[in-house]
């Protein structure tokens, strides 16, 4: 069988950078195998998938030797607009590739600029439209989508030719839980049904791992490890721990074997240890309360107050419904809910980039806004020129001050916005009274995230809140000291984040799926702690 991507000793290197990005990759892909790759940021992954789509070199430039062949195509020879008629692409802002105004339009022009005849661009885009549940919004303006919305829009362009191979980068990174399965379960399907070949870069490992045929992980541009998912947990678990993924998490820490992928197979496993109730298939601390983060102390002024306050959009559709919401300094909140239901408008609404329609919104002092698209806040070619060198220092990239803001991985460019937005206030201006972050994980592997949670506690320490819309539930879990959740533009639930995230189908932690939600523990860290107090009870003293 002819690999649909073979690489042979692939090094690469971008422009201006003082190491490769890649170093001696050499890896096969084959039809209908669903590969997905793992390492931290900055690892390659997105260098690997910019390469497989012909963007590296003909976009990037920089320096390439060795082999790359995909479809048939030498990549050194084929740019992206050859390889488009077999490689269907995603990359981490989707927002760049968004080009018509509508997005029938939208999926429609792939399928237009392969000759397609009417009627079968017709079927495709309704096709399309409903695999990615995006059929409701097809005659739609692109402008009016959510982060998330056009996430899947773009996926439904990509994917809607049925290309011989998908290239994704973090494709589940904006959506919501039930359109993240949605899209693995419609991955798995044209791996299966199609023989589509599918390489996928995904830090969300826990949702990804059950459907991959094989890991790849990358560790500083070259591959640390290829071979099927029950070793590679059992590999990461010696030489990679940062790449487990919660269940597996949870396992190694209480010293269980072997590491679950999943939560199916971790439930199933614990049952075999006694360590769920049969009966109950719940957690065994089922006794115990939930307990209730305490939340900052309410002073007369909130720092951030909505009395009544909705945002409608010309013809009549309303992203917020009547909002009363009132945040205390030093509160942390995780803004949730599914795509669409109102986080990113309630931020905007919030730090006055958007006039509400009707109510009111009151600040006690400035706020700090970092919004979804990281690539906006990049206007020159070097990131040097956007970011003195406290700030990129601050962002672990002091020694990439030469490089172009799109040489940079998503997770690189995520975390130097946020530098980025933490500094603009500048020296002697007042410290804001809120920060406000938009699906700031997105990139983002588990270090990182966790540094994201400890700066998130900090800021609030000072007095500050801190709002963070969010799909990341590990991440709610591990900064928030309340959770709200929106749904259709209106506060469908606000509470202890052990209440809201514990005991539910798809806003929850994976931890809390495994156990139950029982006792309201949501993290690896305290789910592996019962399972050690879980099986001391259950020893046999000898």
């Amino acid at each position: 069988m002819t690999a649909i991507v073979s690489l042979e000793a692939l090094t690469y290197r971008y422009p201006g950078a003082s190491a490769p990005a890649l170093r001696d990759v050499s890896l096969d892909i084959e039809p209908g195998e669903l590969v997905l790759l793992a390492g931290a940021s900055g690892s390659g992954k997105s260098t690997l998938l910019r390469t497989a789509c012909g963007l590296v070199p003909h976009v990037h430039g920089g320096e390439v030797s060795g082999r790359a062949e995909v479809a048939g195509m030498d990549v050194r020879e084929h740019g992206p607009g050859e390889l488009a008629a077999s490689v269907g692409t995603l990359l981490q802002d989707p927002e760049t590739q968004i080009v018509m105004g509508t997005v029938r339009a939208e999926i429609a022009f792939p399928l237009e600029n392969r000759g397609e005849p009417p009627a079968a661009v017709a079927r495709g885009v309704e096709e399309a439209g409903l695999a990615l549940g995006v059929a409701a919004l097809l005659d739609r303006p692109t402008h009016e989508l959510s982060g998330g919305e056009l996430q899947r829009v773009a996926l439904a362009a990509a994917l809607a030719g049925r290309p011989a191979l998908a290239v994704l980068d973090e494709p589940t990174s904006q959506l919501d839980p039930v359109a993240g399965d949605e899209l693995l379960s419609l991955l798995r399907r044209l791996n299966e049904q199609w023989d589509t070949a599918i390489l996928l870069a995904d830090h969300r490992l826990d949702r990804a791992l059950p459907a991959a045929d094989r890991v790849v992980a990358l560790a500083d541009g070259t591959v640390a490890f290829s071979g099927p998912p029950g070793e590679f947990l059992a590999w990461a678990a010696g030489a990679a721990p940062e790449l487990l993924p919660p269940a597996a998490q949870l396992f190694a820490e209480a010293g269980l074997r072997p590491l679950p992928s999943g939560v199916k197979g971790a439930r199933a496993a614990l049952r075999a240890h006694g360590l769920l109730e049969p009966s109950e298939g719940d957690a065994p601390v089922a006794e115990r309360e939930a307990p209730r983060p305490a939340r900052a102390k309410r002073g007369a002024v909130p720092a951030l107050r909505l009395r009544g306050v909705w945002q409608e959009f010309s013809g009549g559709a309303a992203a917020m419904r009547g909002i009363d919401l009132s945040v205390a300094p030093g509160e942390r909140v995780a803004l949730m809910g599914r795509n669409g239901a109102g986080k990113s408008t309630l931020l905007r609404v919030a730090r006055g980039l958007l006039a509400p329609t009707r109510g009111r919104v009151e600040l006690a002092g400035p706020m700090a806004l970092l919004l979804q698209h990281p690539g906006d806040y990049f206007l020159r070619d070097r990131i040097g020129d956007d970011a003195p060198p406290a700030v990129l220092a601050a962002a672990g990239l002091a020694d990439r001050a030469d490089r172009h803001p799109r040489d940079l991985s998503g997770g690189e460019r995520q975390r130097l916005a946020l530098a980025l937005v933490a500094a603009d206030a500048g020296p002697g201006a007042p410290a804001p009274a809120v920060v406000g972050l938009d699906e700031p994980t997105r990139g983002m592997d588990r270090a990182r995230r966790d540094a994201l949670a400890a700066e998130l506690r900090a800021l609030a320490a000072r007095g500050a809140a801190a709002i963070v819309a969010t799909h990341d539930a590990e991440l709610a879990a591990a900064f928030a000291t309340r959770v709200v959740l929106l749904g259709d533009g209106t506060v469908a639930a606000d509470g202890p984040p052990g209440e809201v995230l514990a005991g539910g189908w798809y806003f929850s932690t994976e931890t809390a799926r495994i156990l139950g939600g029982a006792g309201g523990v949501l993290g690896p860290e305290q789910g592996a702690a019962v399972l050690r107090e879980r099986l001391s009870l259950t020893e046999v003293p000898t």
